[in-house]
């Protein structure tokens, strides 16, 4: 442990050197790329170095009182000695979750798209539910949500929508709500009072940026046509909404929710980058054999992670087993709940990995 902590914090150092290199300042992308993993490193070399100076600390005292033989000399040394034997075990816990390797992608901002599965009318009703859970959620850590494309569907609800979420480590908790979510629950619109499965599925992408994904002009087929539905005046008359295809990988985006033309290309951008960023990661990972970065299960559209039951008012995510209520999960008073666990849940298996 000791010689594995002494590299990482001279790893560190170099860092910080580089940092005042002036050919790395003078280049924003690569200094930009070398302050982030300093930035994230912090944290881990200030426990590092608090480990590695108690190692010193009880090596010290143990040298002194080898050489002393004043007996109050002997207790107050020792006393130093039983101080710092008694850090060692947390900080040592501490370093080694630390040490864990972490998600380059927890930082980011998120695009999430909710998309109504099957079950009719209902499911677009329960994918405009989600989609209220997740913006009282946002709400409740003081992040900002920005619709970027909605569909929404005739009974209430969405088709599909996209929204933007900002806010501090995004990802890091929003990551873990990928996959087909599942209620079971008597729709509005079921005269019978008969039980209805629906699904709706959620994805949760990374916001990519420049530095992340490079998109070439020249790949770009970008189309602009009328808004359709509510809008005012403008809507039918003005080339406002826009249609992106990304023609190497036949990714599609369009958006018609925004002001202005130019708003609207901008956020077709942020979501083809985030979907082009999704599936180079996918391609790393197969190569890697490896599931989605950080997640409990794989985390995709085709996999069932959580069942809404609303007659038993009970939430059960499948990927751990565990259980909340309807109403406190759905209205996102106790979503925080069910993410800490998967979290927990996720540090705990890669730790027995690392060990």
């Amino acid at each position: 442990m000791r010689d594995k902590l002494k590299k990482l914090i001279e790893a560190y150092e170099e860092l910080e050197k580089r940092m005042m290199d002036p050919a790395v300042v003078s280049d924003p992308k690569e200094y930009a790329r070398i302050a982030k993993e300093h930035a994230n490193q912090s944290e881990l070399v200030e426990k590092a170095r608090e480990y590695l100076g108690a190692l010193d600390d009880i090596d010290a005292a143990k040298e002194m009182l080898r050489e002393t033989s004043e007996p109050d000399e002997k207790e107050m040394l020792q006393a130093d000695i039983s101080e710092n034997e008694a850090k060692l075990p947390g900080l040592e816990d501490t370093i080694k979750v630390m040490l864990i390797p972490g998600d380059p992608n927890d930082e980011k901002d998120t695009i999430v798209e909710i998309r109504a599965g099957v079950g009719g009318d209902e499911a677009g009703i329960f994918a405009g539910d989600l989609f209220a859970m997740y913006e009282r959620f946002a709400a409740s850590r003081r992040w900002k949500v920005e619709v970027l494309s909605a569909s929404p569907s005739e009974a209430g609800g969405y088709k599909t929508i996209e929204f933007k979420v900002l806010g501090d480590k995004v990802y890091s908790v929003m990551k873990y709500e990928s996959g087909v979510h599942r209620v079971q629950r008597v729709p509005k619109t079921e005269s019978q009072g008969r039980i209805q499965t629906s699904t709706a599925t959620v994805a949760v992408l990374p916001e990519a940026d420049d530095i992340d994904i490079d998109i070439k002009d020249e790949d770009l087929r970008i189309d602009t046509y009328c808004a359709s539905g509510p809008g005012g005046q403008g809507v039918n008359t003005t080339y406002s909404a826009v249609r992106i295809t990304h023609l190497p990988t036949n990714t599609v985006v369009q958006s018609q929710d925004q002001r202005s033309q130019i708003q609207t290309r901008e956020v077709c951008m942020q979501m083809l980058r985030a979907r082009l960023y999704e599936v180079e990661l996918e391609r790393q990972q197969a190569e890697q054999g490896a599931s989605r970065l950080a997640q409990i299960g794989h985390g995709n559209r085709s996999e069932k992670i959580r069942t809404y039951n609303q007659p038993q008012d009970r939430v059960t995510d499948h990927r751990i087993g565990f259980n909340g209520t309807y109403n406190g999960v759905l209205l996102g008073d106790t979503l925080p709940s069910v993410i800490e666990a998967l979290a927990a849940a996720d540090r705990a298996e890669k730790l027995a990995q690392a060990v």
